[in-house]
Order: structure tokens, then sequence, then C-alpha cells
């Protein structure tokens, strides 16, 4: 298996690099020389006034965790290992050492529930309660994938949820607890919390290939942040349906945190590190829903991001925790960490509150009636309603091609911005609001519903076409006022789109396609042959597009040798000018 590809100077500096780099950007960080420790830099201050130290620690390749989580509020020290490797008991001993060493208020230990990281910590912890300092551990253990048997001593994973543990026994800490209130509370709340994980893909440790292989069209469900088996695979599903199963599976009487309605929970919806923002809204949004609808629970806090990563895995773990009053107020207190900078969550969102504050729109102002001079025409309605159905469903059908076409020549998704476009006038003639009837009403209502629904430089563009063209239509409607129509929407996009014919853009299909329709409007032939034609000129025009330099549009950034097929948006005019050919006959 090949090398996966990193920016890395050497995979066996990596880890004391990335450590250097921390400390380089968080001013309020220091390391301890000779290890693998990141402190706060006033750990002078915490040790003097007698405050509870808190120490985590574990494999790299988590971050931000943990050394991002040092500093006010939460951590006191923070102890590294190698990539998904457990710290060595030198490097804990000497971090307990630093914060415990003359700290009337003792240390906190919490440790990760895996066998390497429960060792190394329990030996440094002995051995520091002989050099006579006051020391105690808790394990963080909230996997909720694998069910627990009696005849296996692990026990469950320590995952995401731990970063929570952080933050409660740092909050104590600052409040002035003792060690004994503190523990208990820690390891109270880490038996009142679980989390579940999804993966799309693996992971790679630095000079390795991936940890596993997962196929095109499948998603692991319950795996470790080492990249350890899960529960199974499936086929992956949408975002809503992932995370009903995992909130199913992470609450089932079968697995380990129990949930009822009523109760109060904080989530994490925690980047496993490869996630795009956009992926992890979606299932943000998914899992709240899904626990106040369908659970009947009180989401009083949500907090969403890289809290816990496992290196560039593309996934999602979903951690709940039980609340009461106290644990947020700890959840709350102010921190200055480098990790947890100005997150706080929300509050209080529970069944029957409206999930989604939102706000009325303020109503267009009214727009000038130039529809006077017109009768409904209900033979001009019938075959425009006929044209744009036929547009339409063409345009859906493409959708798949025309997001290929694009994907050559900028972001891949020209299809489906029409698809939507097509989707909403489809919707809008169903329930009668288009006046096909009216030739400048219906040009205008057609703008408003493109550059509300399809976005992107297709919806301005289409727009500005149809604004334009409905403008023209003042003295009554005739073919040649159709065709005028024509040419002052073209007028339109070549002004808002700064293109002209040759720039390859929609205009290159479109201006041969209005050129041809004017002489065959003028020759007075019918509009069906007319619309025929232009069709075969814009398609002729599109297909000209393939040789020609971008010089408007995201294709112009694209070297030109990799601009071999026609461009999308001229493709576009000559499928849905052949549409409407065809609608006419």
């Amino acid at each position: 298996m090949s090398v996966t590809k990193k920016l890395v100077n050497n995979a066996s500096s990596a880890v004391d690099e990335a450590i250097d780099g921390l400390i380089m950007t968080a001013p309020n960080l220091i390391r301890l020389q000779g290890y693998r420790v990141i402190l706060r830099k006033d750990v002078e201050r915490v040790v003097k006034d007698g405050r509870v130290a808190i120490l985590s620690g574990g494999g790299s390749g988590h971050e931000p965790a943990m050394g991002g989580y040092v500093g006010h509020g939460m951590l006191t020290a923070a102890v590294a290992g190698d990539v998904f490797a457990s710290p060595s008991i030198g490097s804990i001993l000497a971090a307990v050492r630093e914060i415990g060493r003359g700290n009337c208020g003792g240390v906190l230990m919490i440790v990760m529930n895996y066998t390497g990281d429960r060792v190394n910590f329990r030996r440094a912890r002995d051995q520091a309660r002989i050099e006579g300092i006051r020391v105690e551990m808790v394990v963080v253990g909230e996997d909720c994938a694998l069910a627990v048997s009696s005849e296996k001593r692990g026990g469950r994973r320590g995952l995401c949820g731990t970063i929570l543990i952080h933050k409660i026994a740092g909050a104590m800490a600052e409040q002035g607890h003792s060690l004994e209130e503190i523990a208990e509370a820690a390891a109270t709340a880490a038996s009142e919390m679980g989390t579940m994980s999804v993966s799309l893909s693996a992971c790679s440790v630095p000079g390795k290939g991936p940890s596993f292989v997962l196929g095109e069209d499948e998603m692991e469900l319950g795996l470790g942040i080492h990249g350890e088996a899960g529960i199974r695979r499936e086929r992956i599903q949408r975002a809503d349906e992932v995370v009903a199963t995992m909130l199913d599976h992470l609450t089932s009487s079968k697995s380990y945190l129990s949930l009822n309605a009523g109760d109060r929970v904080a989530l994490v919806v925690n980047n496993l590190g490869g996630t795009s923002s956009l992926e992890m809204l979606i299932m943000a949004r998914a899992a709240v829903q899904y626990l106040i609808r369908t659970k009947l629970v009180k989401v009083d806090r949500c907090y969403v991001g890289r809290f816990m990563t496992s290196l560039e895995m593309a996934g999602v773990s979903l951690t709940l925790l039980h609340v009461t009053d106290e644990r947020l107020r700890c959840l709350d207190y102010s921190i200055d960490v480098p990790a947890w900078s100005g997150l706080n969550g929300f509050t209080n969102l529970e069944t029957g509150q409206s999930l989604v504050p939102t706000r009325v729109p303020q109503e267009q102002p009214a727009s000038k009636d130039i529809s006077k001079p017109f009768d409904i025409n209900d033979k001009l309605a019938n075959t425009v309603r006929k044209v744009l159905e036929a547009i339409s469903h063409a345009l859906i059908d493409v959708e798949d091609h025309l997001n290929e076409l694009d994907r050559g020549s900028g972001d891949g998704d020209c299809g489906s911005t029409l698809k939507r476009g097509s989707e909403a006038i489809l919707s809008k003639l169903s329930s009668g609001s288009i006046p096909c009837g009216v030739p400048p009403d219906c040009l205008s209502t057609l703008a408003k519903i493109v550059e509300t629904s399809m976005g992107g430089s297709s919806g301005g563009l289409y727009g500005s076409m149809l604004t334009a063209a409905a403008a023209h239509f003042t003295k009554g409607a005739s073919l040649e006022t159709l065709v005028d129509a024509f040419k002052m929407g073209l007028d339109a996009i070549m002004e808002d789109g700064d293109s002209q014919p040759g720039d390859r853009t929609m205009l290159d299909a479109l201006v041969p396609a209005h050129d041809t329709l004017r002489t065959q409007i003028l020759a007075k032939s019918s509009l069906q042959h007319a619309v025929s034609d232009a069709a075969k000129a814009a398609h002729a025009g599109a297909q000209a597009t393939v040789k020609m330099p971008a010089r408007a549009g995201r294709a112009v950034n694209v070297n030109a040798s990799q601009l071999m097929q026609p461009d999308p948006g001229a493709e576009a005019v000559a499928i849905w000018m052949s549409a409407a050919a065809s609608a006419l006959t």
C-alpha cells in the first residue's frame, strides 16, 4: 500500500514540530524542555495558589486534543505521545512534578480508556504519590459502539466526550473545589455520557498508508479514533438517516447511555478531521432536530467543531452528556485555550420551540404594471406552459451531464443549479402562479423564480435576461417583439456578466440562436420552424466553445489544455432551445 501524502518534513519529527507549532502560535503556553509536555505559562501561579491542577494526554494525531485545551479554565498541562501511541511514563511524571510539586491542591489526571494510557498514567501516578504529590485519576470511557462483555476487561474506549470532562474539571478547579470533589464530579459526569461515530474514509499515520479501506459507497459505524473497527459497515445514507442510526444506537437498551423524554443534554458534534464545515452543520441540524422532535429531550448546549480528530479521517462523532444546572455552569465557565476560543453553544432548545429563529423578509415594492395592454390569451398561455414544462424537464434530465462538463471548467454545479430553477418553475406552474398568457408578467415572474431558487452566476444572468426582456413588452406582443426582447436580454447578460460572444460562455449559444431566430421571423417563417433552426444554431455555437479560449467566467482560471468539452452554460442553452422547439411541434 502506498504512503499517503502528508505536509510533514519527516514522519519521525512530526509530533515534536507540531507541538512547537502550537507553542509558537499560542502565547499563553510553554513547553517543558526535553519532554512532550505543554504547560500553561502561568503554571507557577496555579501551583502557588494551591488550585487543583488538571492533567490529560494521549497519543498525537487527535489535534486539537489535548494540547489545544491547555489554559485557563481547562487543562493545566497536557502530555503527547507519538501518533496514536500513549505518552511515556517519563513525560507524564515530568508533567505531574511541574504542576503538582508544592501544590497543596493536588493533581487530577483525566485519562482516556486505552490500555497504554491507563498503564502509563497509573504508573506515573503511583510514583508521584511516593514522591509526596497528591494525585487522583479519572478514566473516561464513553464509547457506545460496542457492548461491553463480562469476559472482556478492557471496557469502553475514551472518545471526544473526554473534552467535556476537561471543561467540567477545569472550571471546578478555577472555582477552588477540592481534588476529591473534582474527581468525583468528573467520574460521575463520565458515567452519564456516551459517544458514537461514523466514518466515510480512513486516516493514515505519517509515513504510512491508510489504516483501512472503505468502498466508495460505504460508511463505517462505531469505529475508534485510531481506526479501530466499528460495529458494522453500511451503504452511505442521507445525513438525517445517519444521525438517526447513530443516536438510536447510542441510546438503545443494549448501549451505554440511558435517555428518556424530558432529559436535558449537552451535544457535541465532532469533526473527525476531514469533514467539511458544510457537512458538519448539516449533521448538527439533523442531530438537534432528532433529539428534540423524536427523542423528546431538551438540548441545553450544542458544540460543533474539531475537538478530537483522527488525523484526516472523514467522519463525525456525536456525544451526549446528561446535564444539570451545575454542569452547565461549568460548561459555560470562561476559558482561555487555543481550541475553544469563543465557543459557547446554545441554550434551552426543547420540544415545541422553533428550532431555527427566523425573521419575515420585507415585501418587495410594488412594480410598475406593464401588463395593462395585454388581454389574457388562453392559446398563448397553453403554448407557453407547454414550452416551460418541456424546458424544465429537459434541464432536470441533464443535471449530471452538465455537472460533468462544469467540473472541467468550473465548480461542477451547473446542472444542479439549473435543476433547482427548473423544479421551482414546475412547482409554480403546478400552482398556477406563472401568468403564462401575459408575456411581460410571465417573464418577470420567471426572473424572480430563477433569482430566488438558482443562485450562482446562472441565476443572476438568467434573471437579468428575463427582466430586461419583460421590460420590452410595452405595446403588445408579436413575434418581432419577441425577437427584440430576446436581444434586450442578451444585452443585459453582456453588461452584467462583463462578457461578449467568443468568451466561451452561454452567449456563444444564445447569440447565434437569436440571430437565426431574427432571420427566420423576418422571413415570415413559422414560429416552430424559426425556433427549430435557432436551436440548431445554439447547438453549433455550444460545440464551437470547445476550441475557444476562456475570457470570462470561472473557466478563465483553468489551463486552456484542460478545456476539452463544450462550455456547460452554452450546452444548457442548446438543450433548452431544442426542448422548446420540440414542444412547439
